[in-house]
């Protein structure tokens, strides 16, 4: 039987998971953290699915089939009893910037009542990155005053702190990058035809994602950047900014192209580690202030250009 979910690596977080329900102390919040593009949200919605009742093979019980009836409603988002939390879309058709407090509001309503096909309610918000300040403080009800017959998955990239009384309040899992033999047979099964050496090593999600056209452009539109550096031409910059800002995931790789090439400078030239400190913090500026990706990319194409030592 194939899996209708298959996943590479991570069956020590598997096999903690079980070893939790077998034991019949679940905890109700399990915050599944890692690098993005490893696999945190599949490897959530197996435990969900599995937690609902669908079951692969005695040897790899998480490895339930397409034709599995409980994984098929997981997967078409039709099982009453699992809510998964994204973005939504707004008006024009592009992801919001983050999770909305209306989105936290009515998953919490959700864990309000009694699991429709009897056994677990069960919720993954992906991920934890992505909510504001209110939405991670409107979580928090649920998480404080969990029901019963209640699972949580909270999905964690890393990419900015979280809440201590979230995490006070979650049992955590933290993935890990895949071996060079698992991200090949996950590649493979993606039918990734770039070229995976390119990509940071054992992120096959991410390397999917990076070899997006748009991703492409604006990868080398930072590498003509920090090459023209410290006095980059107008044509370059506008260039730049038009690339990053093209999408949240072009920002994003153009992003770590900008932070890869500071640490690597700052290895012949140790003064410059400062750049690359005042770049993370303008990065976590953008955060903050929620931009959109062209005015985080101004923002920060404009803080690399004034940087003291950046010559």
């Amino acid at each position: 039987m194939t899996a209708a979910l298959p996943l590479f690596g991570h069956s020590e977080a598997e096999l903690a998971f079980a070893s939790a329900a077998a034991s019949g102390r679940m905890h109700h919040a399990w915050m599944i953290e890692g690098p993005s593009g490893i696999g945190k949200s599949r490897f959530a919605l197996r435990c969900a699915a599995w937690l609902l009742g669908a079951r692969g093979p005695a040897e790899a019980p998480f490895d339930a089939g397409s034709n599995d009836p409980v994984m098929s409603r997981c997967l078409s988002g039709g099982h009453p009893d699992l809510r998964i939390l994204t973005r939504e879309q707004n008006d024009k058709g592009k992801l919001k910037q983050d999770i909305s407090i209306e989105q936290i509001r009515a998953f919490n309503e959700f864990f309000t009542y009694r699991p429709a096909l009897g056994g677990w309610r069960v919720g993954i918000v992906d991920s934890l990155d992505e909510l504001n300040r209110n939405s991670s403080n409107a979580i928090l009800k649920t998480l404080e005053e969990p029901p019963s017959a209640a699972i949580m998955f909270l999905i964690n990239h890393g990419s900015k702190p979280v809440l201590p009384t979230i995490r006070s309040r979650c049992r955590t899992l933290r993935l890990h990058p895949l071996t060079k033999q698992e991200m090949a047979a996950a590649l493979q099964l993606l039918e990734f035809h770039g070229e995976p050496t390119e990509f940071p090593h054992g992120r096959p999600g991410l390397a999917v994602e990076r070899s997006s056209e748009t991703c492409r452009i604006a990868t080398n539109a930072a590498r003509t950047l920090m090459k023209s550096m410290p006095r980059p031409n107008d044509a370059i910059v506008t260039r730049a900014i038009q690339a990053a800002g093209a999408d949240g995931s072009s920002f994003a790789a153009f992003r770590d192209e900008v932070l890869s090439a500071l640490a690597h400078s700052a290895i012949d030239a140790p003064q410059r580690a400062r750049v690359w400190l005042n770049a993370v913090k303008l990065i976590g500026e953008t955060d903050e202030l929620n931009m959109d990706p062209e005015q985080a990319a101004a923002k920060l194409i404009s803080g690399l250009v004034s940087a003291p030592g950046r010559s």
